[in-house]
Order: C-alpha cells, then structure tokens, then sequence
C-alpha cells in the first residue's frame, strides 16, 4: 500500500480532480480502504466525518465505474449504480458535493435526494439519469414508491454514519431499501464504533467485509445532531428550557462568550429551578475541579462554561451542548459539540442563533464545509416567558426577578431572612396624604339650603297650576285609531 495518491493508478480524469482539489497524501482511512475497495470486497470501517471518509470510498467506486461512462443524454445510459445513504441531509449535501467534485471530469453524474425539501426539483434530476446517488432513507423511499428512481442496477452501496442511522431509527428503512437492490453487489458500511448493533446490521447485510479501524479525531463529531434555532437575545433561556423538558435531557454543557456572561447566566439558571454550575476562566483550579466532579457525577445537571472547557474534557455520556453564544471562532464551534456525541453515542448540538450572529455562522459554513439551515423554534404555551429585565410570566402572575430570585410567594422563610440581610429591609408603609381644611369642617347648614333647587320649585309651581301631585307624570295624548261606536 501507498500513502501518496499519485501511485493510485487512477484514471486520468479522476487523477486530474484529486490534483485540483490539491490531495497528495492519503489519511489512514484512504490509504487502507481505497485498495481494498478497488479489489470488490466489502468494507466494515470505523472513521468519523473529517477524516477523509468520503473520498476514501469514492474514488475507488468512481474508478471501477468508469468502464460504464458514456456521454449519451439519455436517461437509459445512465442508471444508478452507487447508492450512498446518510443518516442527515447535512451530512448527505457534502457527501454529494465531494461526489461531483471528483467526478466533474467524467460523464458520471450524481444527484442527492433528502427530507425537508420540495421532491419536485430532484425527481426532474433523476430523471435525466445519475450513476452516483446521495440520499438519506426516508426522502429515498418516497422516491422509489413514487416510482421516480429504478434500484434494480445497483453495483455499489455505502451505508455511512451507520451508528447514527440506528440510532435515529433508520433500520426498517435501510431494510426495505436494501430489498429493492440486487443480491450480488458490493456493500461498503461506515461506522464511528464497532457496536454490538453495527456488528449484527454488518452480518446481515456484508459478505465476507475486510474489517478497517482507524483513529478517530475530535476535530469533528460525526455522531452530534446539529441544530442551529433563530432566537432572540431576550427569548434564549426560554427556549433552553422548552428544549431541555421536550428532549427529557437531564444534562449539558451550556457554552456562553464571557466569563461574565458565564456567571451571570448561571445564577439565573440556578434561580429558575436547574442545578447549574459554571465554569470560566476567573475560577481558581479547585474551583473547576469541583464544578467538573459535581457535572461528573450528576450533582450538577447544567455545566455553564467558556471555550476553557470546550477542549480537552473527556467526560462521556453527555447529551447535548447548547452554544447559547455562538462563538467568535468557527473552530470553537467543532471543538464546543464535541463535548458530546463521544464513544458512539449519539449528541445534541443546539446553537441559538440572534440577529447579529449571521456573520459567525457564515464562518462556521466555511469551515465545515455544510451549508447551515438556521430552523425557527416555535414556543409551547405553558413555557415560561423570560425576558432579558427578568421579568417572569407563568401565565398566572408577573414578577420581576430581582435578588430574590423567585416570587414572594414561593419564598422560604430562609430566603426572606436572607433577602433582608443583603439589604436594608425597610416595611412598607402609606405615604402620609395632605388634605383641604375645608374639608375636615363640620356641616353647617345655610340659608340656600332651606330653599328648593329650581328644578324642584318649578315641578310644585306646575303642580299647583294643573291640581295634581309634582311626582304623577300626565299622560300624552295619542290619536285613536278606531272610531269608537257607542
């Protein structure tokens, strides 16, 4: 085996897309998968997404199908003979823009097809005929029952992200897409870890694989899901909270910009009723390592740190990160959801996107290569609202969150006493009202007040012209309808 693509012997145009996109030297995983699948045999490997996977098993299948390369428009000539299914269609875009990139020489097309989108657009795509197919399971199998793609030529499957699709409950699909397939093929599967479910799915559906492990790195955590939610500054803890009660997680790391801002969104987070610790640069070293054993051993639910705790900490079986700042430095974003996700487990990565951070999540575009669909978060109505004053509504009273923290209802007689011992407690009392003289006068009744008011003398003047009383209204005369008859 080689470490240089050069001594690959691969077909011109293929060698000429590996020279342009500036690849000279084969990471691990190229250099142990890219023979063995130029031999035909299937391949169980063991990497994560930015370690070269992709290319590791596509130039290997491009290169045996160049023997079916044709420039014929039609459709006919231009069957799907490799089927790549990603569990994500972030993850399925840049597999098939990497596709496209070492095929643009050669008259081997490639399409992707994935959830979230209009099936329109990519049903006129596959009609034109692609060899290389990118998709994720669930998008695909509208397709096949929309008889919008025919399976029966495949030659080449790559299950990627395996774990992930088990994980997200992809398994009846891949099973029903992999019915669709002919029997004789070669199946490539790609996995972070060797589980006791990649083993089993490996059985069922690899002949003989070549099995290939290689050293993961945590520059990339291929097994996060990663979310970013247009949020607004004042609207973040709501919705950290609305996320934390729908996912049923118990803890996560929750990275924030600023040592103050560290401090400060702890404690808020603590008065709201979450076990929080934080973690920043202004902490001495005793203080951190308690803040780590704390989170370690479930004392704590919510880790609120910097990007002092974004490298290096190895703490397994956390559940999501919430990047509740996205951060200044596109690298810390990768090296920020890699807190989660470790050992094959799976990971939330939940990044709260404000109308200032557009800049910052275009550099994080850049850097991993995958174009950011930033989703709105729609707020349950039971959610408490949380403001940036702190004012607090749960639907049955406002109140302002001040020192105290919580309403004064829901106080301890403890917490009275300390409110009163951090501040002066002064009770509150009426304010003193200044009032008239005149009125506090006894009444005095005067000479006006014998006399009738003028409304009243004039009703008695009426009423001893007429001869009735003032307080009988007289009657009005109406017109008779009817002529009376005697």
């Amino acid at each position: 085996m080689t470490s240089s693509f050069s001594n690959l012997s691969l077909a011109e145009p293929l060698a000429r897309a590996v020279a342009d996109m500036g690849y000279e030297t084969m990471t691990p995983i190229q250099e142990q998968a890219i023979p063995v699948v130029l031999q035909g045999k299937d391949v169980m490997g063991a990497a994560q997404t930015g370690t070269g996977k992709t290319a590791a098993f596509t130039l290997p299948l491009l290169q045996r199908m160049m023997k079916h390369e044709n420039a014929s428009t039609s459709p006919a000539r231009h069957p799907v003979r490799a089927l790549v299914l990603l569990p994500t269609r972030e993850l399925a875009v840049q597999v098939a823009e990497q596709v496209k990139l070492y095929a643009k020489y050669t008259n081997l097309n490639c399409a992707v097809v994935f959830g979230g989108m209009d099936m329109k657009p990519q049903t006129l795509e596959l009609k034109k005929g692609v060899e290389v197919l990118v998709a994720t399971p669930g998008r695909l199998l509208d397709h096949i029952e929309a008889k919008n793609t025919v399976l029966n030529q495949v030659e080449y499957v790559v299950l990627d992200e395996a774990d992930r699709m088990l994980d997200i409950g992809f398994l009846p699909d891949l099973q029903r897409i992999l019915s669709y397939l002919p029997k004789q093929r070669i199946t490539l599967l790609f996995s972070a870890t060797f589980s006791p479910e990649i083993k089993r799915l490996a059985s069922s559906f690899l002949q003989d694989p070549v099995t290939i492990e290689v050293a993961r790195s945590n520059a990339t955590a291929s097994t996060v899901e990663q979310h970013f939610y247009s949020v607004g500054a004042d609207d973040k803890r709501r919705a950290l909270h609305q996320i934390l009660k729908t996912r049923g997680m118990k803890q996560a790391f929750v990275f924030v910009n600023s040592k103050l801002g560290c401090a400060k969104l702890a404690r808020s987070l603590e008065r709201e009723g979450l076990k929080t610790t934080a973690l920043h640069g202004d902490k001495s070293q005793d203080e951190r390592l308690k803040a780590l054993e704390a989170f370690k051993s479930g004392e704590v639910d919510l880790l609120v740190c910097t990007d002092v705790a974004a490298r290096g900490l190895d703490i397994k079986d956390v559940p999501a990160v919430f990047n509740f700042d996205v951060p200044f430095n596109a690298e810390d974003y990768i090296h920020r959801i890699g807190r989660t996700g470790r050992a094959g487990a799976s990971g939330l990565a939940v990044s709260f996107v404000a109308s200032s951070d557009q800049r910052l999540v275009t550099d994080i575009e850049k850097l991993i290569k995958t174009k950011i669909e930033i989703e709105p978060l729609e707020f349950e109505e039971d959610t408490p609202r949380i403001s940036v004053q702190g004012r607090i509504n749960d639907g049955r009273r406002m109140y302002r969150e001040g020192e105290e923290g919580r309403a004064p209802e829901h106080r301890s007689p403890r917490e009275h006493t300390e409110r009163r011992e951090r501040r002066e407690y002064t009770p509150h009392r009426q304010p003193a009202v200044s009032r008239d003289p005149f009125f506090d006068r006894p009444y005095e009744p005067g000479v006006a007040a014998e006399s009738l008011p003028s409304w009243e003398a004039s009703s008695k003047a009426n009423a001893a012209r007429n001869g009735v009383s003032a307080n009988i209204k007289p009657k009005k005369k109406v017109a008779a309808l009817f002529k009376a008859f005697s």
